[in-house]
């Protein structure tokens, strides 16, 4: 297969793929602002070039709203010239908004915590009330822990909302869920499963990123289940599925993430989570190899 990475070439998941594609695969590592469209008498979209046998999307950098939407548009474009796109445009963007998923995963009847989004302080004050004082405040763009904090007090509440508002934000913020600082990542590989469990006794973010301790674990019948019925509410064939369970040991959906690390579960699990990336795609697009 010939393949166009959209990544980093640095980047560790980049290097990884290289080295599981081997020589069954051409893989090319190309940049969000490589892409490009043409409308007229010939249309195309994509990247320059010979179009790929499929596209996988592997970062998602910062650019101006007028970048973003045009990416997005151009990947879609992209499917719809019959280049595959893993994961799908759409995926892409539902995952990536918190909100939105959120409210897909709720109504697929996956549990989730009680969640409150607002736009101006006094709503955000109302919302931090309703959820007992005790909320995780999160982007709601935004992954691997970063800019999230807990907030316990209404002093620190106000101060929060009123420079998150400032900035031209939206508060979203969660209802603590006590976790007993432990969580778990399911990745889901087409129907490929991996299983680790992240535990942080001196912080209660459980993201490898923020320094857990992680272990290789195979998920529940019950928890598998719940993954892919998350993977399949916002359309992601590739996801990481982070469960985590209550003091009444209900489990909870907090995030889906169409764009997953893995790192950390490869050398938890021993598993070449690269390499079963690839063999999805064959199957996916009927190749032999």
């Amino acid at each position: 297969m010939n393949i166009a990475l959209l990544a980093n070439p640095t980047s560790w998941h980049a290097q990884d793929l290289l080295r599981a594609a081997g020589s069954r695969h051409r893989v090319t590592t190309e940049d969000f602002r490589s892409l490009h469209a043409r409308v007229g008498r010939d249309e195309s979209a994509g990247i320059v070039g010979t179009p790929p046998d499929a596209l996988l999307v592997r970062s998602m950098p910062p650019g101006s709203l007028e970048q973003v939407i045009f990416r997005m548009d151009v990947l879609a474009r992209c499917q719809a010239l019959g280049t595959p796109v893993v994961n799908s445009p759409k995926s892409l963007e539902t995952a990536i908004d918190k909100y939105v998923s959120l409210s897909l995963l709720k109504n697929a009847g996956i549990r989730v915590p009680e969640t409150r989004i607002g736009q101006s302080v006094e709503a955000a004050l109302r919302g931090f009330e309703e959820l007992d004082g005790d909320v995780v405040l999160k982007p709601i763009f935004g992954s691997e822990g970063r800019g999230i904090r807990r907030i316990t007090n209404l002093a620190s509440a106000r101060e929060v909302f009123q420079s998150v508002i400032a900035d031209g934000g939206v508060v979203y913020q969660q209802q603590f869920v006590d976790h007993a600082h432990e969580d778990f990542r399911i990745l889901l590989v087409g129907p490929e499963l991996f299983g680790m469990r992240r535990r942080n006794l001196d912080d209660w973010r459980t993201n490898s990123a923020r320094g857990a301790d992680c272990f290789g674990w195979q998920p529940l019948p019950r928890e598998e289940e719940i993954a892919r019925r998350a993977a399949e509410a916002v359309g992601a064939e590739i996801a990481g599925v982070d469960l985590l369970y209550d003091s009444q040991n209900q489990p909870f959906v907090v995030e889906v993430n169409a764009v997953p690390g893995w790192k950390a579960i490869s050398a938890v699990t021993g598993n070449d989570v690269a390499l079963a990336v690839f063999e999805y795609l064959e199957n996916k697009l009927g190749v032999l190899v």
